[in-house]
């Protein structure tokens, strides 16, 4: 009886996991409406693998959206191409987006989909770089105007240094490995995979800083806010693709792994290295809230912007859409209440 019992609890149990795979890659209120076309800015990072397990699932069709991905080496360049109206949508870590919130700029964050503690700095052992002390007066290279500047210029604070103790150089993340192979820099502060391809190439002859001091990075969704307020209907379709991929990734860990590393053309290494340094999942929280604020307030003390007091975030995340697909995931504090 009680092996009988087992058998029957595990053919149960895979009959259920059977079914909640089928469920979400065949929803039952399948959109049957217009299609609407979405222009989608990227920067083609891991961080925005729900988005590619989305398109690759078919995810957004399923939803009534044919979303067409177009990629820039940063979020502030995506965050550009959608004040031109060059895409409907924008993926961008929060950092950007808090300098174009103090520029005054009209958009808002929907969801964010993955936090990332992936970024470190990079130093030549040659230069005379072992200890973060030794970082004073050398060369460092970081794409301007993204979230690692925030990070160089805290890290630095935390060490008892400052910006201008160091010789900051403009270096696009993709001239990184090379800068700091070349000897251009004496070291770099950039994402993967340059990272992991940075101590492939460099091995034992430079040193390695975790930079982002336990504070994850964002990565978000954000459009106009004339756009949002006119097409609540198209956010929330977009929305529910984004969950059941973030489902599809939960349960088919693989398989999203095989989505990232063809879209992105990773190698298996790069792939497990960088996958525990994300957690990409669906979310408005008030963790979130706080990073926004404290880089405000390094962007002001640093003179970065003419504000001079952080702006109220909330008057800059429209949280109705995701409230409406995943409630729970969002935790944000409005009014003094927690929603």
């Amino acid at each position: 009886m009680n092996k009988n019992a087992t058998v029957m609890a595990i053919i149960i149990a895979i009959a259920l996991v059977g079914f909640s795979l089928w469920y979400f890659t065949n929803p039952q209120d399948a959109y049957t409406g217009k299609m609407e076309s979405i222009n989608l800015g990227t920067v083609p990072t891991a961080s925005s693998a729900l988005i590619y397990v989305a398109q690759d699932q078919q995810f957004f069709l399923a939803n009534g959206l044919n979303v067409n991905i177009k990629d820039y080496d940063t979020g502030a360049a995506s965050l550009d191409a959608l004040l031109k109206d060059d895409t409907t949508l924008s993926w961008a870590a929060e950092f950007p987006f808090v300098k174009k919130v103090l520029a005054k700029k009209d958009i808002s964050v929907f969801v964010v989909v993955d936090r990332f503690d992936e970024d470190y700095l990079f130093g030549r052992k040659d230069r005379g770089i072992n200890t973060t002390a030794d970082l004073k007066g050398k060369k460092i290279g970081i794409p301007l105007n993204t979230i690692i500047e925030f990070y160089l210029g805290r890290f630095l604070e935390l060490h008892n240094m400052t910006v201008q103790d160091v010789t900051v150089i403009d270096v696009p993340a993709q001239e990184s490995v090379d800068a700091i192979v070349s000897g251009r820099v004496d070291g770099v502060i950039v994402w993967e995979p340059y990272g992991s391809q940075i101590r492939v190439q460099m091995a034992d002859r430079i040193v390695a800083f975790p930079v982002q001091s336990n504070q994850p990075g964002y990565g978000t969704i954000i459009g106009r806010n004339d756009w949002i307020g006119g097409h609540p209907e198209i956010v929330s379709r977009f929305l529910k693709s984004l969950a059941q991929a973030e489902d599809y990734l939960t349960h088919n860990p693989a398989q999203a792994k095989a989505i990232l590393r063809k879209q992105l053309n990773y190698d298996d290494a790069i792939t497990e290295t960088i996958w525990p340094q994300h957690q990409f999942s669906i979310s408005l929280d008030q963790s979130f809230i706080l990073a926004m604020e404290d880089e405000a307030r390094w962007m002001i003390k640093n003179n970065l912007t003419t504000e001079k007091a952080a702006p109220n975030f909330l008057d800059y995340i429209y949280a109705d859409g995701l409230e409406a697909i995943k409630p729970e995931s969002v935790n944000i504090i409005r009014g003094g209440k927690k929603q």
